[in-house]
């Protein structure tokens, strides 16, 4: 039986192939306030802002490639039962191959009802525009997990992680949630790996790689495939 090698990733994963990380040191999202285009309230306020930014982020998506980052990982597959836990909304690891893969905080290529979140469609394009509606007849809105809002794969992707034999974590720090809550329930004999250029101080168990996606992917394989 294959080992279950379960990957949790965050924007450092993406920001080798141009992806913008999520916040800069000055709080801004691409120049926009956090929660002007990614709360609630920042949508109720103002639908056309918040349509206008993630088209923006959806364009700019269909125009970068999965790194060597994204194509090891999906190239683990041949030897390992791959589970990719993500914080990003990007498609990069399902276009390197990847082919279980969980979004905690949503996805760009989708959009979802304002009034049933069960409703979800593909996107076509990077374009959602006002006056798009869902069956229901209510206004699309992004399928992104918004400031205030709950996480409904946590506990899914919980259970994923609970299932490790080999637990890596690429572009999102320890020290971060969820991923920081996430690793709590990888078990006792799960080997843990971290993947990241500044690594922050680390429990005793856990095998660091400081290196960014493309090359800590590349020595992970070196790890696990002597």
């Amino acid at each position: 039986m294959q080992q279950h090698l379960v990957v949790l990733s965050g924007a450092g994963m993406s920001a080798e192939s141009g992806i913008p990380t999520f916040r800069g040191a000055n709080g801004l999202w691409e120049n926009h306030r956090i929660e002007d285009v990614a709360s609630p309230a920042g949508w109720a306020r103002d639908r056309a802002t918040v349509l206008r930014f993630y088209n923006e982020r959806r364009k700019k998506m269909w125009a970068c490639e999965p790194n060597a980052g994204h194509r090891g990982l999906a190239a683990l597959e041949q030897d390992f039962r791959v589970s990719i836990v993500t914080q990003n909304i990007d498609n990069l690891h399902e276009r390197a191959g990847s082919t279980r893969v969980l979004h905690l905080h949503g996805e760009l290529t989708k959009s979802r009802s304002t009034v049933d979140p069960s409703l979800v469609y593909d996107i076509e394009g990077w374009e959602l525009k006002l006056g798009d509606r869902c069956a229901k007849g209510s206004q699309l809105r992004p399928h992104i997990v918004w400031f205030g809002e709950d996480v409904p794969l946590l506990g899914a992707a919980a259970e994923i992680v609970s299932s490790a034999d080999i637990l890596v974590v690429i572009g999102t720090s320890l020290q971060v949630y969820p991923a920081a809550s996430l690793i709590d329930y990888a078990p006792d004999h799960a080997r843990v790996f971290l993947i990241d250029p500044h690594p922050a101080p680390v429990a005793p168990r856990v095998v660091v790689i400081p290196a960014g996606a493309s090359e800590g992917v590349t020595r992970l394989r070196q790890e696990l495939l002597p």
